[in-house]
């Protein structure tokens, strides 16, 4: 056999450069028992960075409002007394909305009975649409404030509740802007529970 050349598996010849390269790229059983930590770890390193992408696209702030005023009336009376145009306007003129921000002669209240149809309350202040109307027991709505930034809606949920003889309104509101939740709770109060419970009295 000449210098310089060994037969390869099937016999033939290689050369010493081809012999070189080949054991060169073959990696050694040394080379892939390292390598495999190193490419789980890689994994592992990957998943960690992908699960701390997802946290920062998750509030842990975001602000939310939930409330549960009792009232002496049926389901039914205090649904109705949301959801009638003509009976929620009754419920606004115990508001303080009423008695101090809306403009003589604007129409305070507009409700369509359907879901999707749409609202507008206290003059056209709040406005929005029924997203689910369950008669007697849910209320669910896309509600804003005419102040608010074009295109910014909130979801209200009115869930209508048996207490004693009387009900309760198990209320969540979310999805508002921030910096108002405040504001917006003392609203509910002082423009919805208690003007309702006048109205229901």
């Amino acid at each position: 056999m000449p210098e310089g050349r060994a037969a390869n598996s099937g016999g033939e010849m290689m050369s010493d450069s081809k012999k070189t390269r080949a054991l060169v790229s073959t990696p050694t059983r040394r080379q892939v028992i390292a390598g495999v930590p190193v490419a789980f770890g890689g994994l592992s390193l990957g998943s960690a960075m992908s699960w701390a992408a997802a946290e920062e696209e998750i509030s842990h702030t975001a602000e939310s409002i939930h409330q549960e005023p009792i009232f002496k009336a049926s389901r039914k009376r205090v649904y109705e007394a949301l959801t009638d145009a003509k009976q929620f306007d009754k419920v606004v003129q115990f508001s303080t909305a009423m008695k101090s921000g809306m403009a003589p002669g604007a129409k305070p209240t507009e409700i369509g009975r359907e879901a999707g149809g749409a609202f507008a309350l206290f003059g056209g202040h709040i406005t929005g649409r029924q997203l689910e109307l369950v008669p007697n027991e849910r209320i669910v709505q896309a509600w804003r404030s005419r102040d608010w930034d074009p295109g910014d809606y909130s979801i209200a949920k009115f869930q209508l509740v048996e207490q004693g003889a009387g009900i309760k309104i198990v209320f969540d509101h979310a999805g508002f802007p921030r910096g108002k939740a405040e504001h917006l709770a003392e609203g509910w109060r002082m423009n919805y529970w208690e003007p309702l419970e006048k109205f229901l009295g």
